[in-house]
């Protein structure tokens, strides 16, 4: 495949499929992100590792049913996502949406570089008592990882099928070296924050909120996989490597009873082998964020190319986190939490029970009002919920999910039951 053709706005063809074991390394290598662990951390010393392994569990779950449906429908389409977004929305509906995805892709585009950026500045200070400017890692690192984007899937595929094992047994080394380190697993259960205001469902919550693209945007990667089955395989990206990976930074934290990784890496003498890590697995991870926000732009600005919109789309995000917008990251998951599920919801009962799976380029239109109205109405009522003004289901975002569904599916019963 050209770099300059990445099927924005059409089929991919057969010529360019791929494994689903291929794509399952490179949404696996999304979770060995800075933003990840630190969630892993964070959780398990505010919860302990029991309840922190029961969030992670059902986070995973609700994660894997949502992908295992939109795969299917990228695999069967061969569209991007943001194409797949025009049937069920309206040309005009789906630059909507889009613009709400590419911002917030953009957006953790840039909170995985400043991460990065603190991390490793803390790390060259400790190391070496080197100073070095944040800014210029950030946009060293953007410079990296923009060139990787415009390669666009095959060049993820290659780095990831390098990078993901070596992050993965480097992880699985730092568990072991940190359980050996304990007097007793006892220590794993008991050591968190007795008085952390944190629930189980705040919990659940986050890490949902964390993920909730994969299953609007899994159609991205699918429609380069074989066939349905390699698509599901795909999902395993998440089912396995999600809680992998936030269980893999539970456990050193837990021991360490440090949320920072390069602490966590300082007090078992990794840190050089842990400032590599971060660089390479921000890179997997940001390649794929700035691929998909170029993917979500390409279909408002049609006339540029991937080229120009991967450059503009990393100037945007690395402007961002220069001004610090990590800041409001459990703000901007749990605005995620609240807008996202109703999406994937409509598409999915658009694709399956409306367009009875077979997409046609004439039956778009400028606006499916049924769409956006069910959406805002869903993503309203979310929200109050959210504020707990009123409950339904007691999370959110599954009142998101099943709300945009429901209105959707009033809205189009005529169609769908015919």
């Amino acid at each position: 495949m050209e770099p300059s053709n990445q099927y924005t706005n059409t089929k991919v063809q057969p010529k360019d499929f791929t494994s689903g074991w291929l794509i399952a390394l490179i949404i696996a290598g999304t979770g060995l992100s800075l933003p990840t662990l630190y969630l892993g951390s964070e959780i398990a010393l505010n919860l302990g590792l029991k309840n922190a392994l029961v969030a992670f569990g059902i986070a995973t779950l609700v994660l894997t049913l949502m992908c295992m449906a939109t795969t299917v429908i990228g695999n069967r389409s061969r569209l991007s996502t943001y194409m797949i977004l025009h049937f069920s929305f309206g040309e005009n509906g789906a630059k909507v949406v889009n613009t709400i995805f590419g911002i917030t892709l953009i957006g953790w585009f840039s909170v995985a570089l400043e991460l990065l950026a603190i991390a490793i500045k803390d790390a060259a200070f400790d190391a070496f008592e080197i100073t070095i400017s944040k800014w210029a890692i950030i946009i060293l690192a953007s410079l990296f990882i923009t060139i990787t984007t415009i390669f666009g899937i095959k060049s993820l595929e290659k780095l990831a099928n390098i990078v993901i094992p070596i992050l993965t047994l480097f992880l699985g080394f730092v568990v072991y070296k940190s359980i050996g380190e304990l007097e007793s697993l006892q220590k794993l259960f008991h050591n968190h924050n007795q008085d952390s205001n944190m629930t189980l469902f705040d919990a659940t919550s986050i890490l949902v909120g964390s993920a909730i693209l994969f299953p609007v945007l899994m159609a991205d990667f699918s429609r380069f996989i074989k066939n349905d089955r390699h698509s599901l395989i795909a999902v395993l990206g998440i089912t396995i490597g999600f809680p992998v990976a936030l269980t893999f930074s539970a456990i050193p934290s837990l021991q360490t009873g440090e949320v920072d990784i390069i602490k966590i890496m300082r007090e078992i003498n990794l840190v050089i082998p842990a400032i590599i890590l971060l660089f390479i697995s921000t890179w997997v991870t940001n390649a794929t964020n700035l691929y998909s926000a170029v993917l979500t732009f390409s279909t408002i600005k049609q006339k540029w190319s991937f080229k120009k919109m991967s450059i503009v789309a990393s100037i945007i995000g690395t402007t961002l986190s220069i001004l610090g917008f990590s800041d409001y990251l459990f703000e901007f998951l749990e605005f995620l939490g609240i807008l996202a599920p109703s999406i994937s919801t409509i598409y999915i009962i658009n694709f399956f029970w409306v367009k009875k799976q077979e997409y046609l380029l004439k039956d778009i239109t400028k606006w499916e009002s049924s769409a956006l109205i069910s959406w805002i109405l869903s993503s309203t009522i979310a929200l109050l919920t959210y504020l707990e003004i009123f409950q339904l289901t007691g999370a959110y975002f599954v009142d998101s999910f099943i709300l945009g569904g429901l209105f959707y599916f009033i809205y189009k019963r005529k169609e769908i039951l015919k």
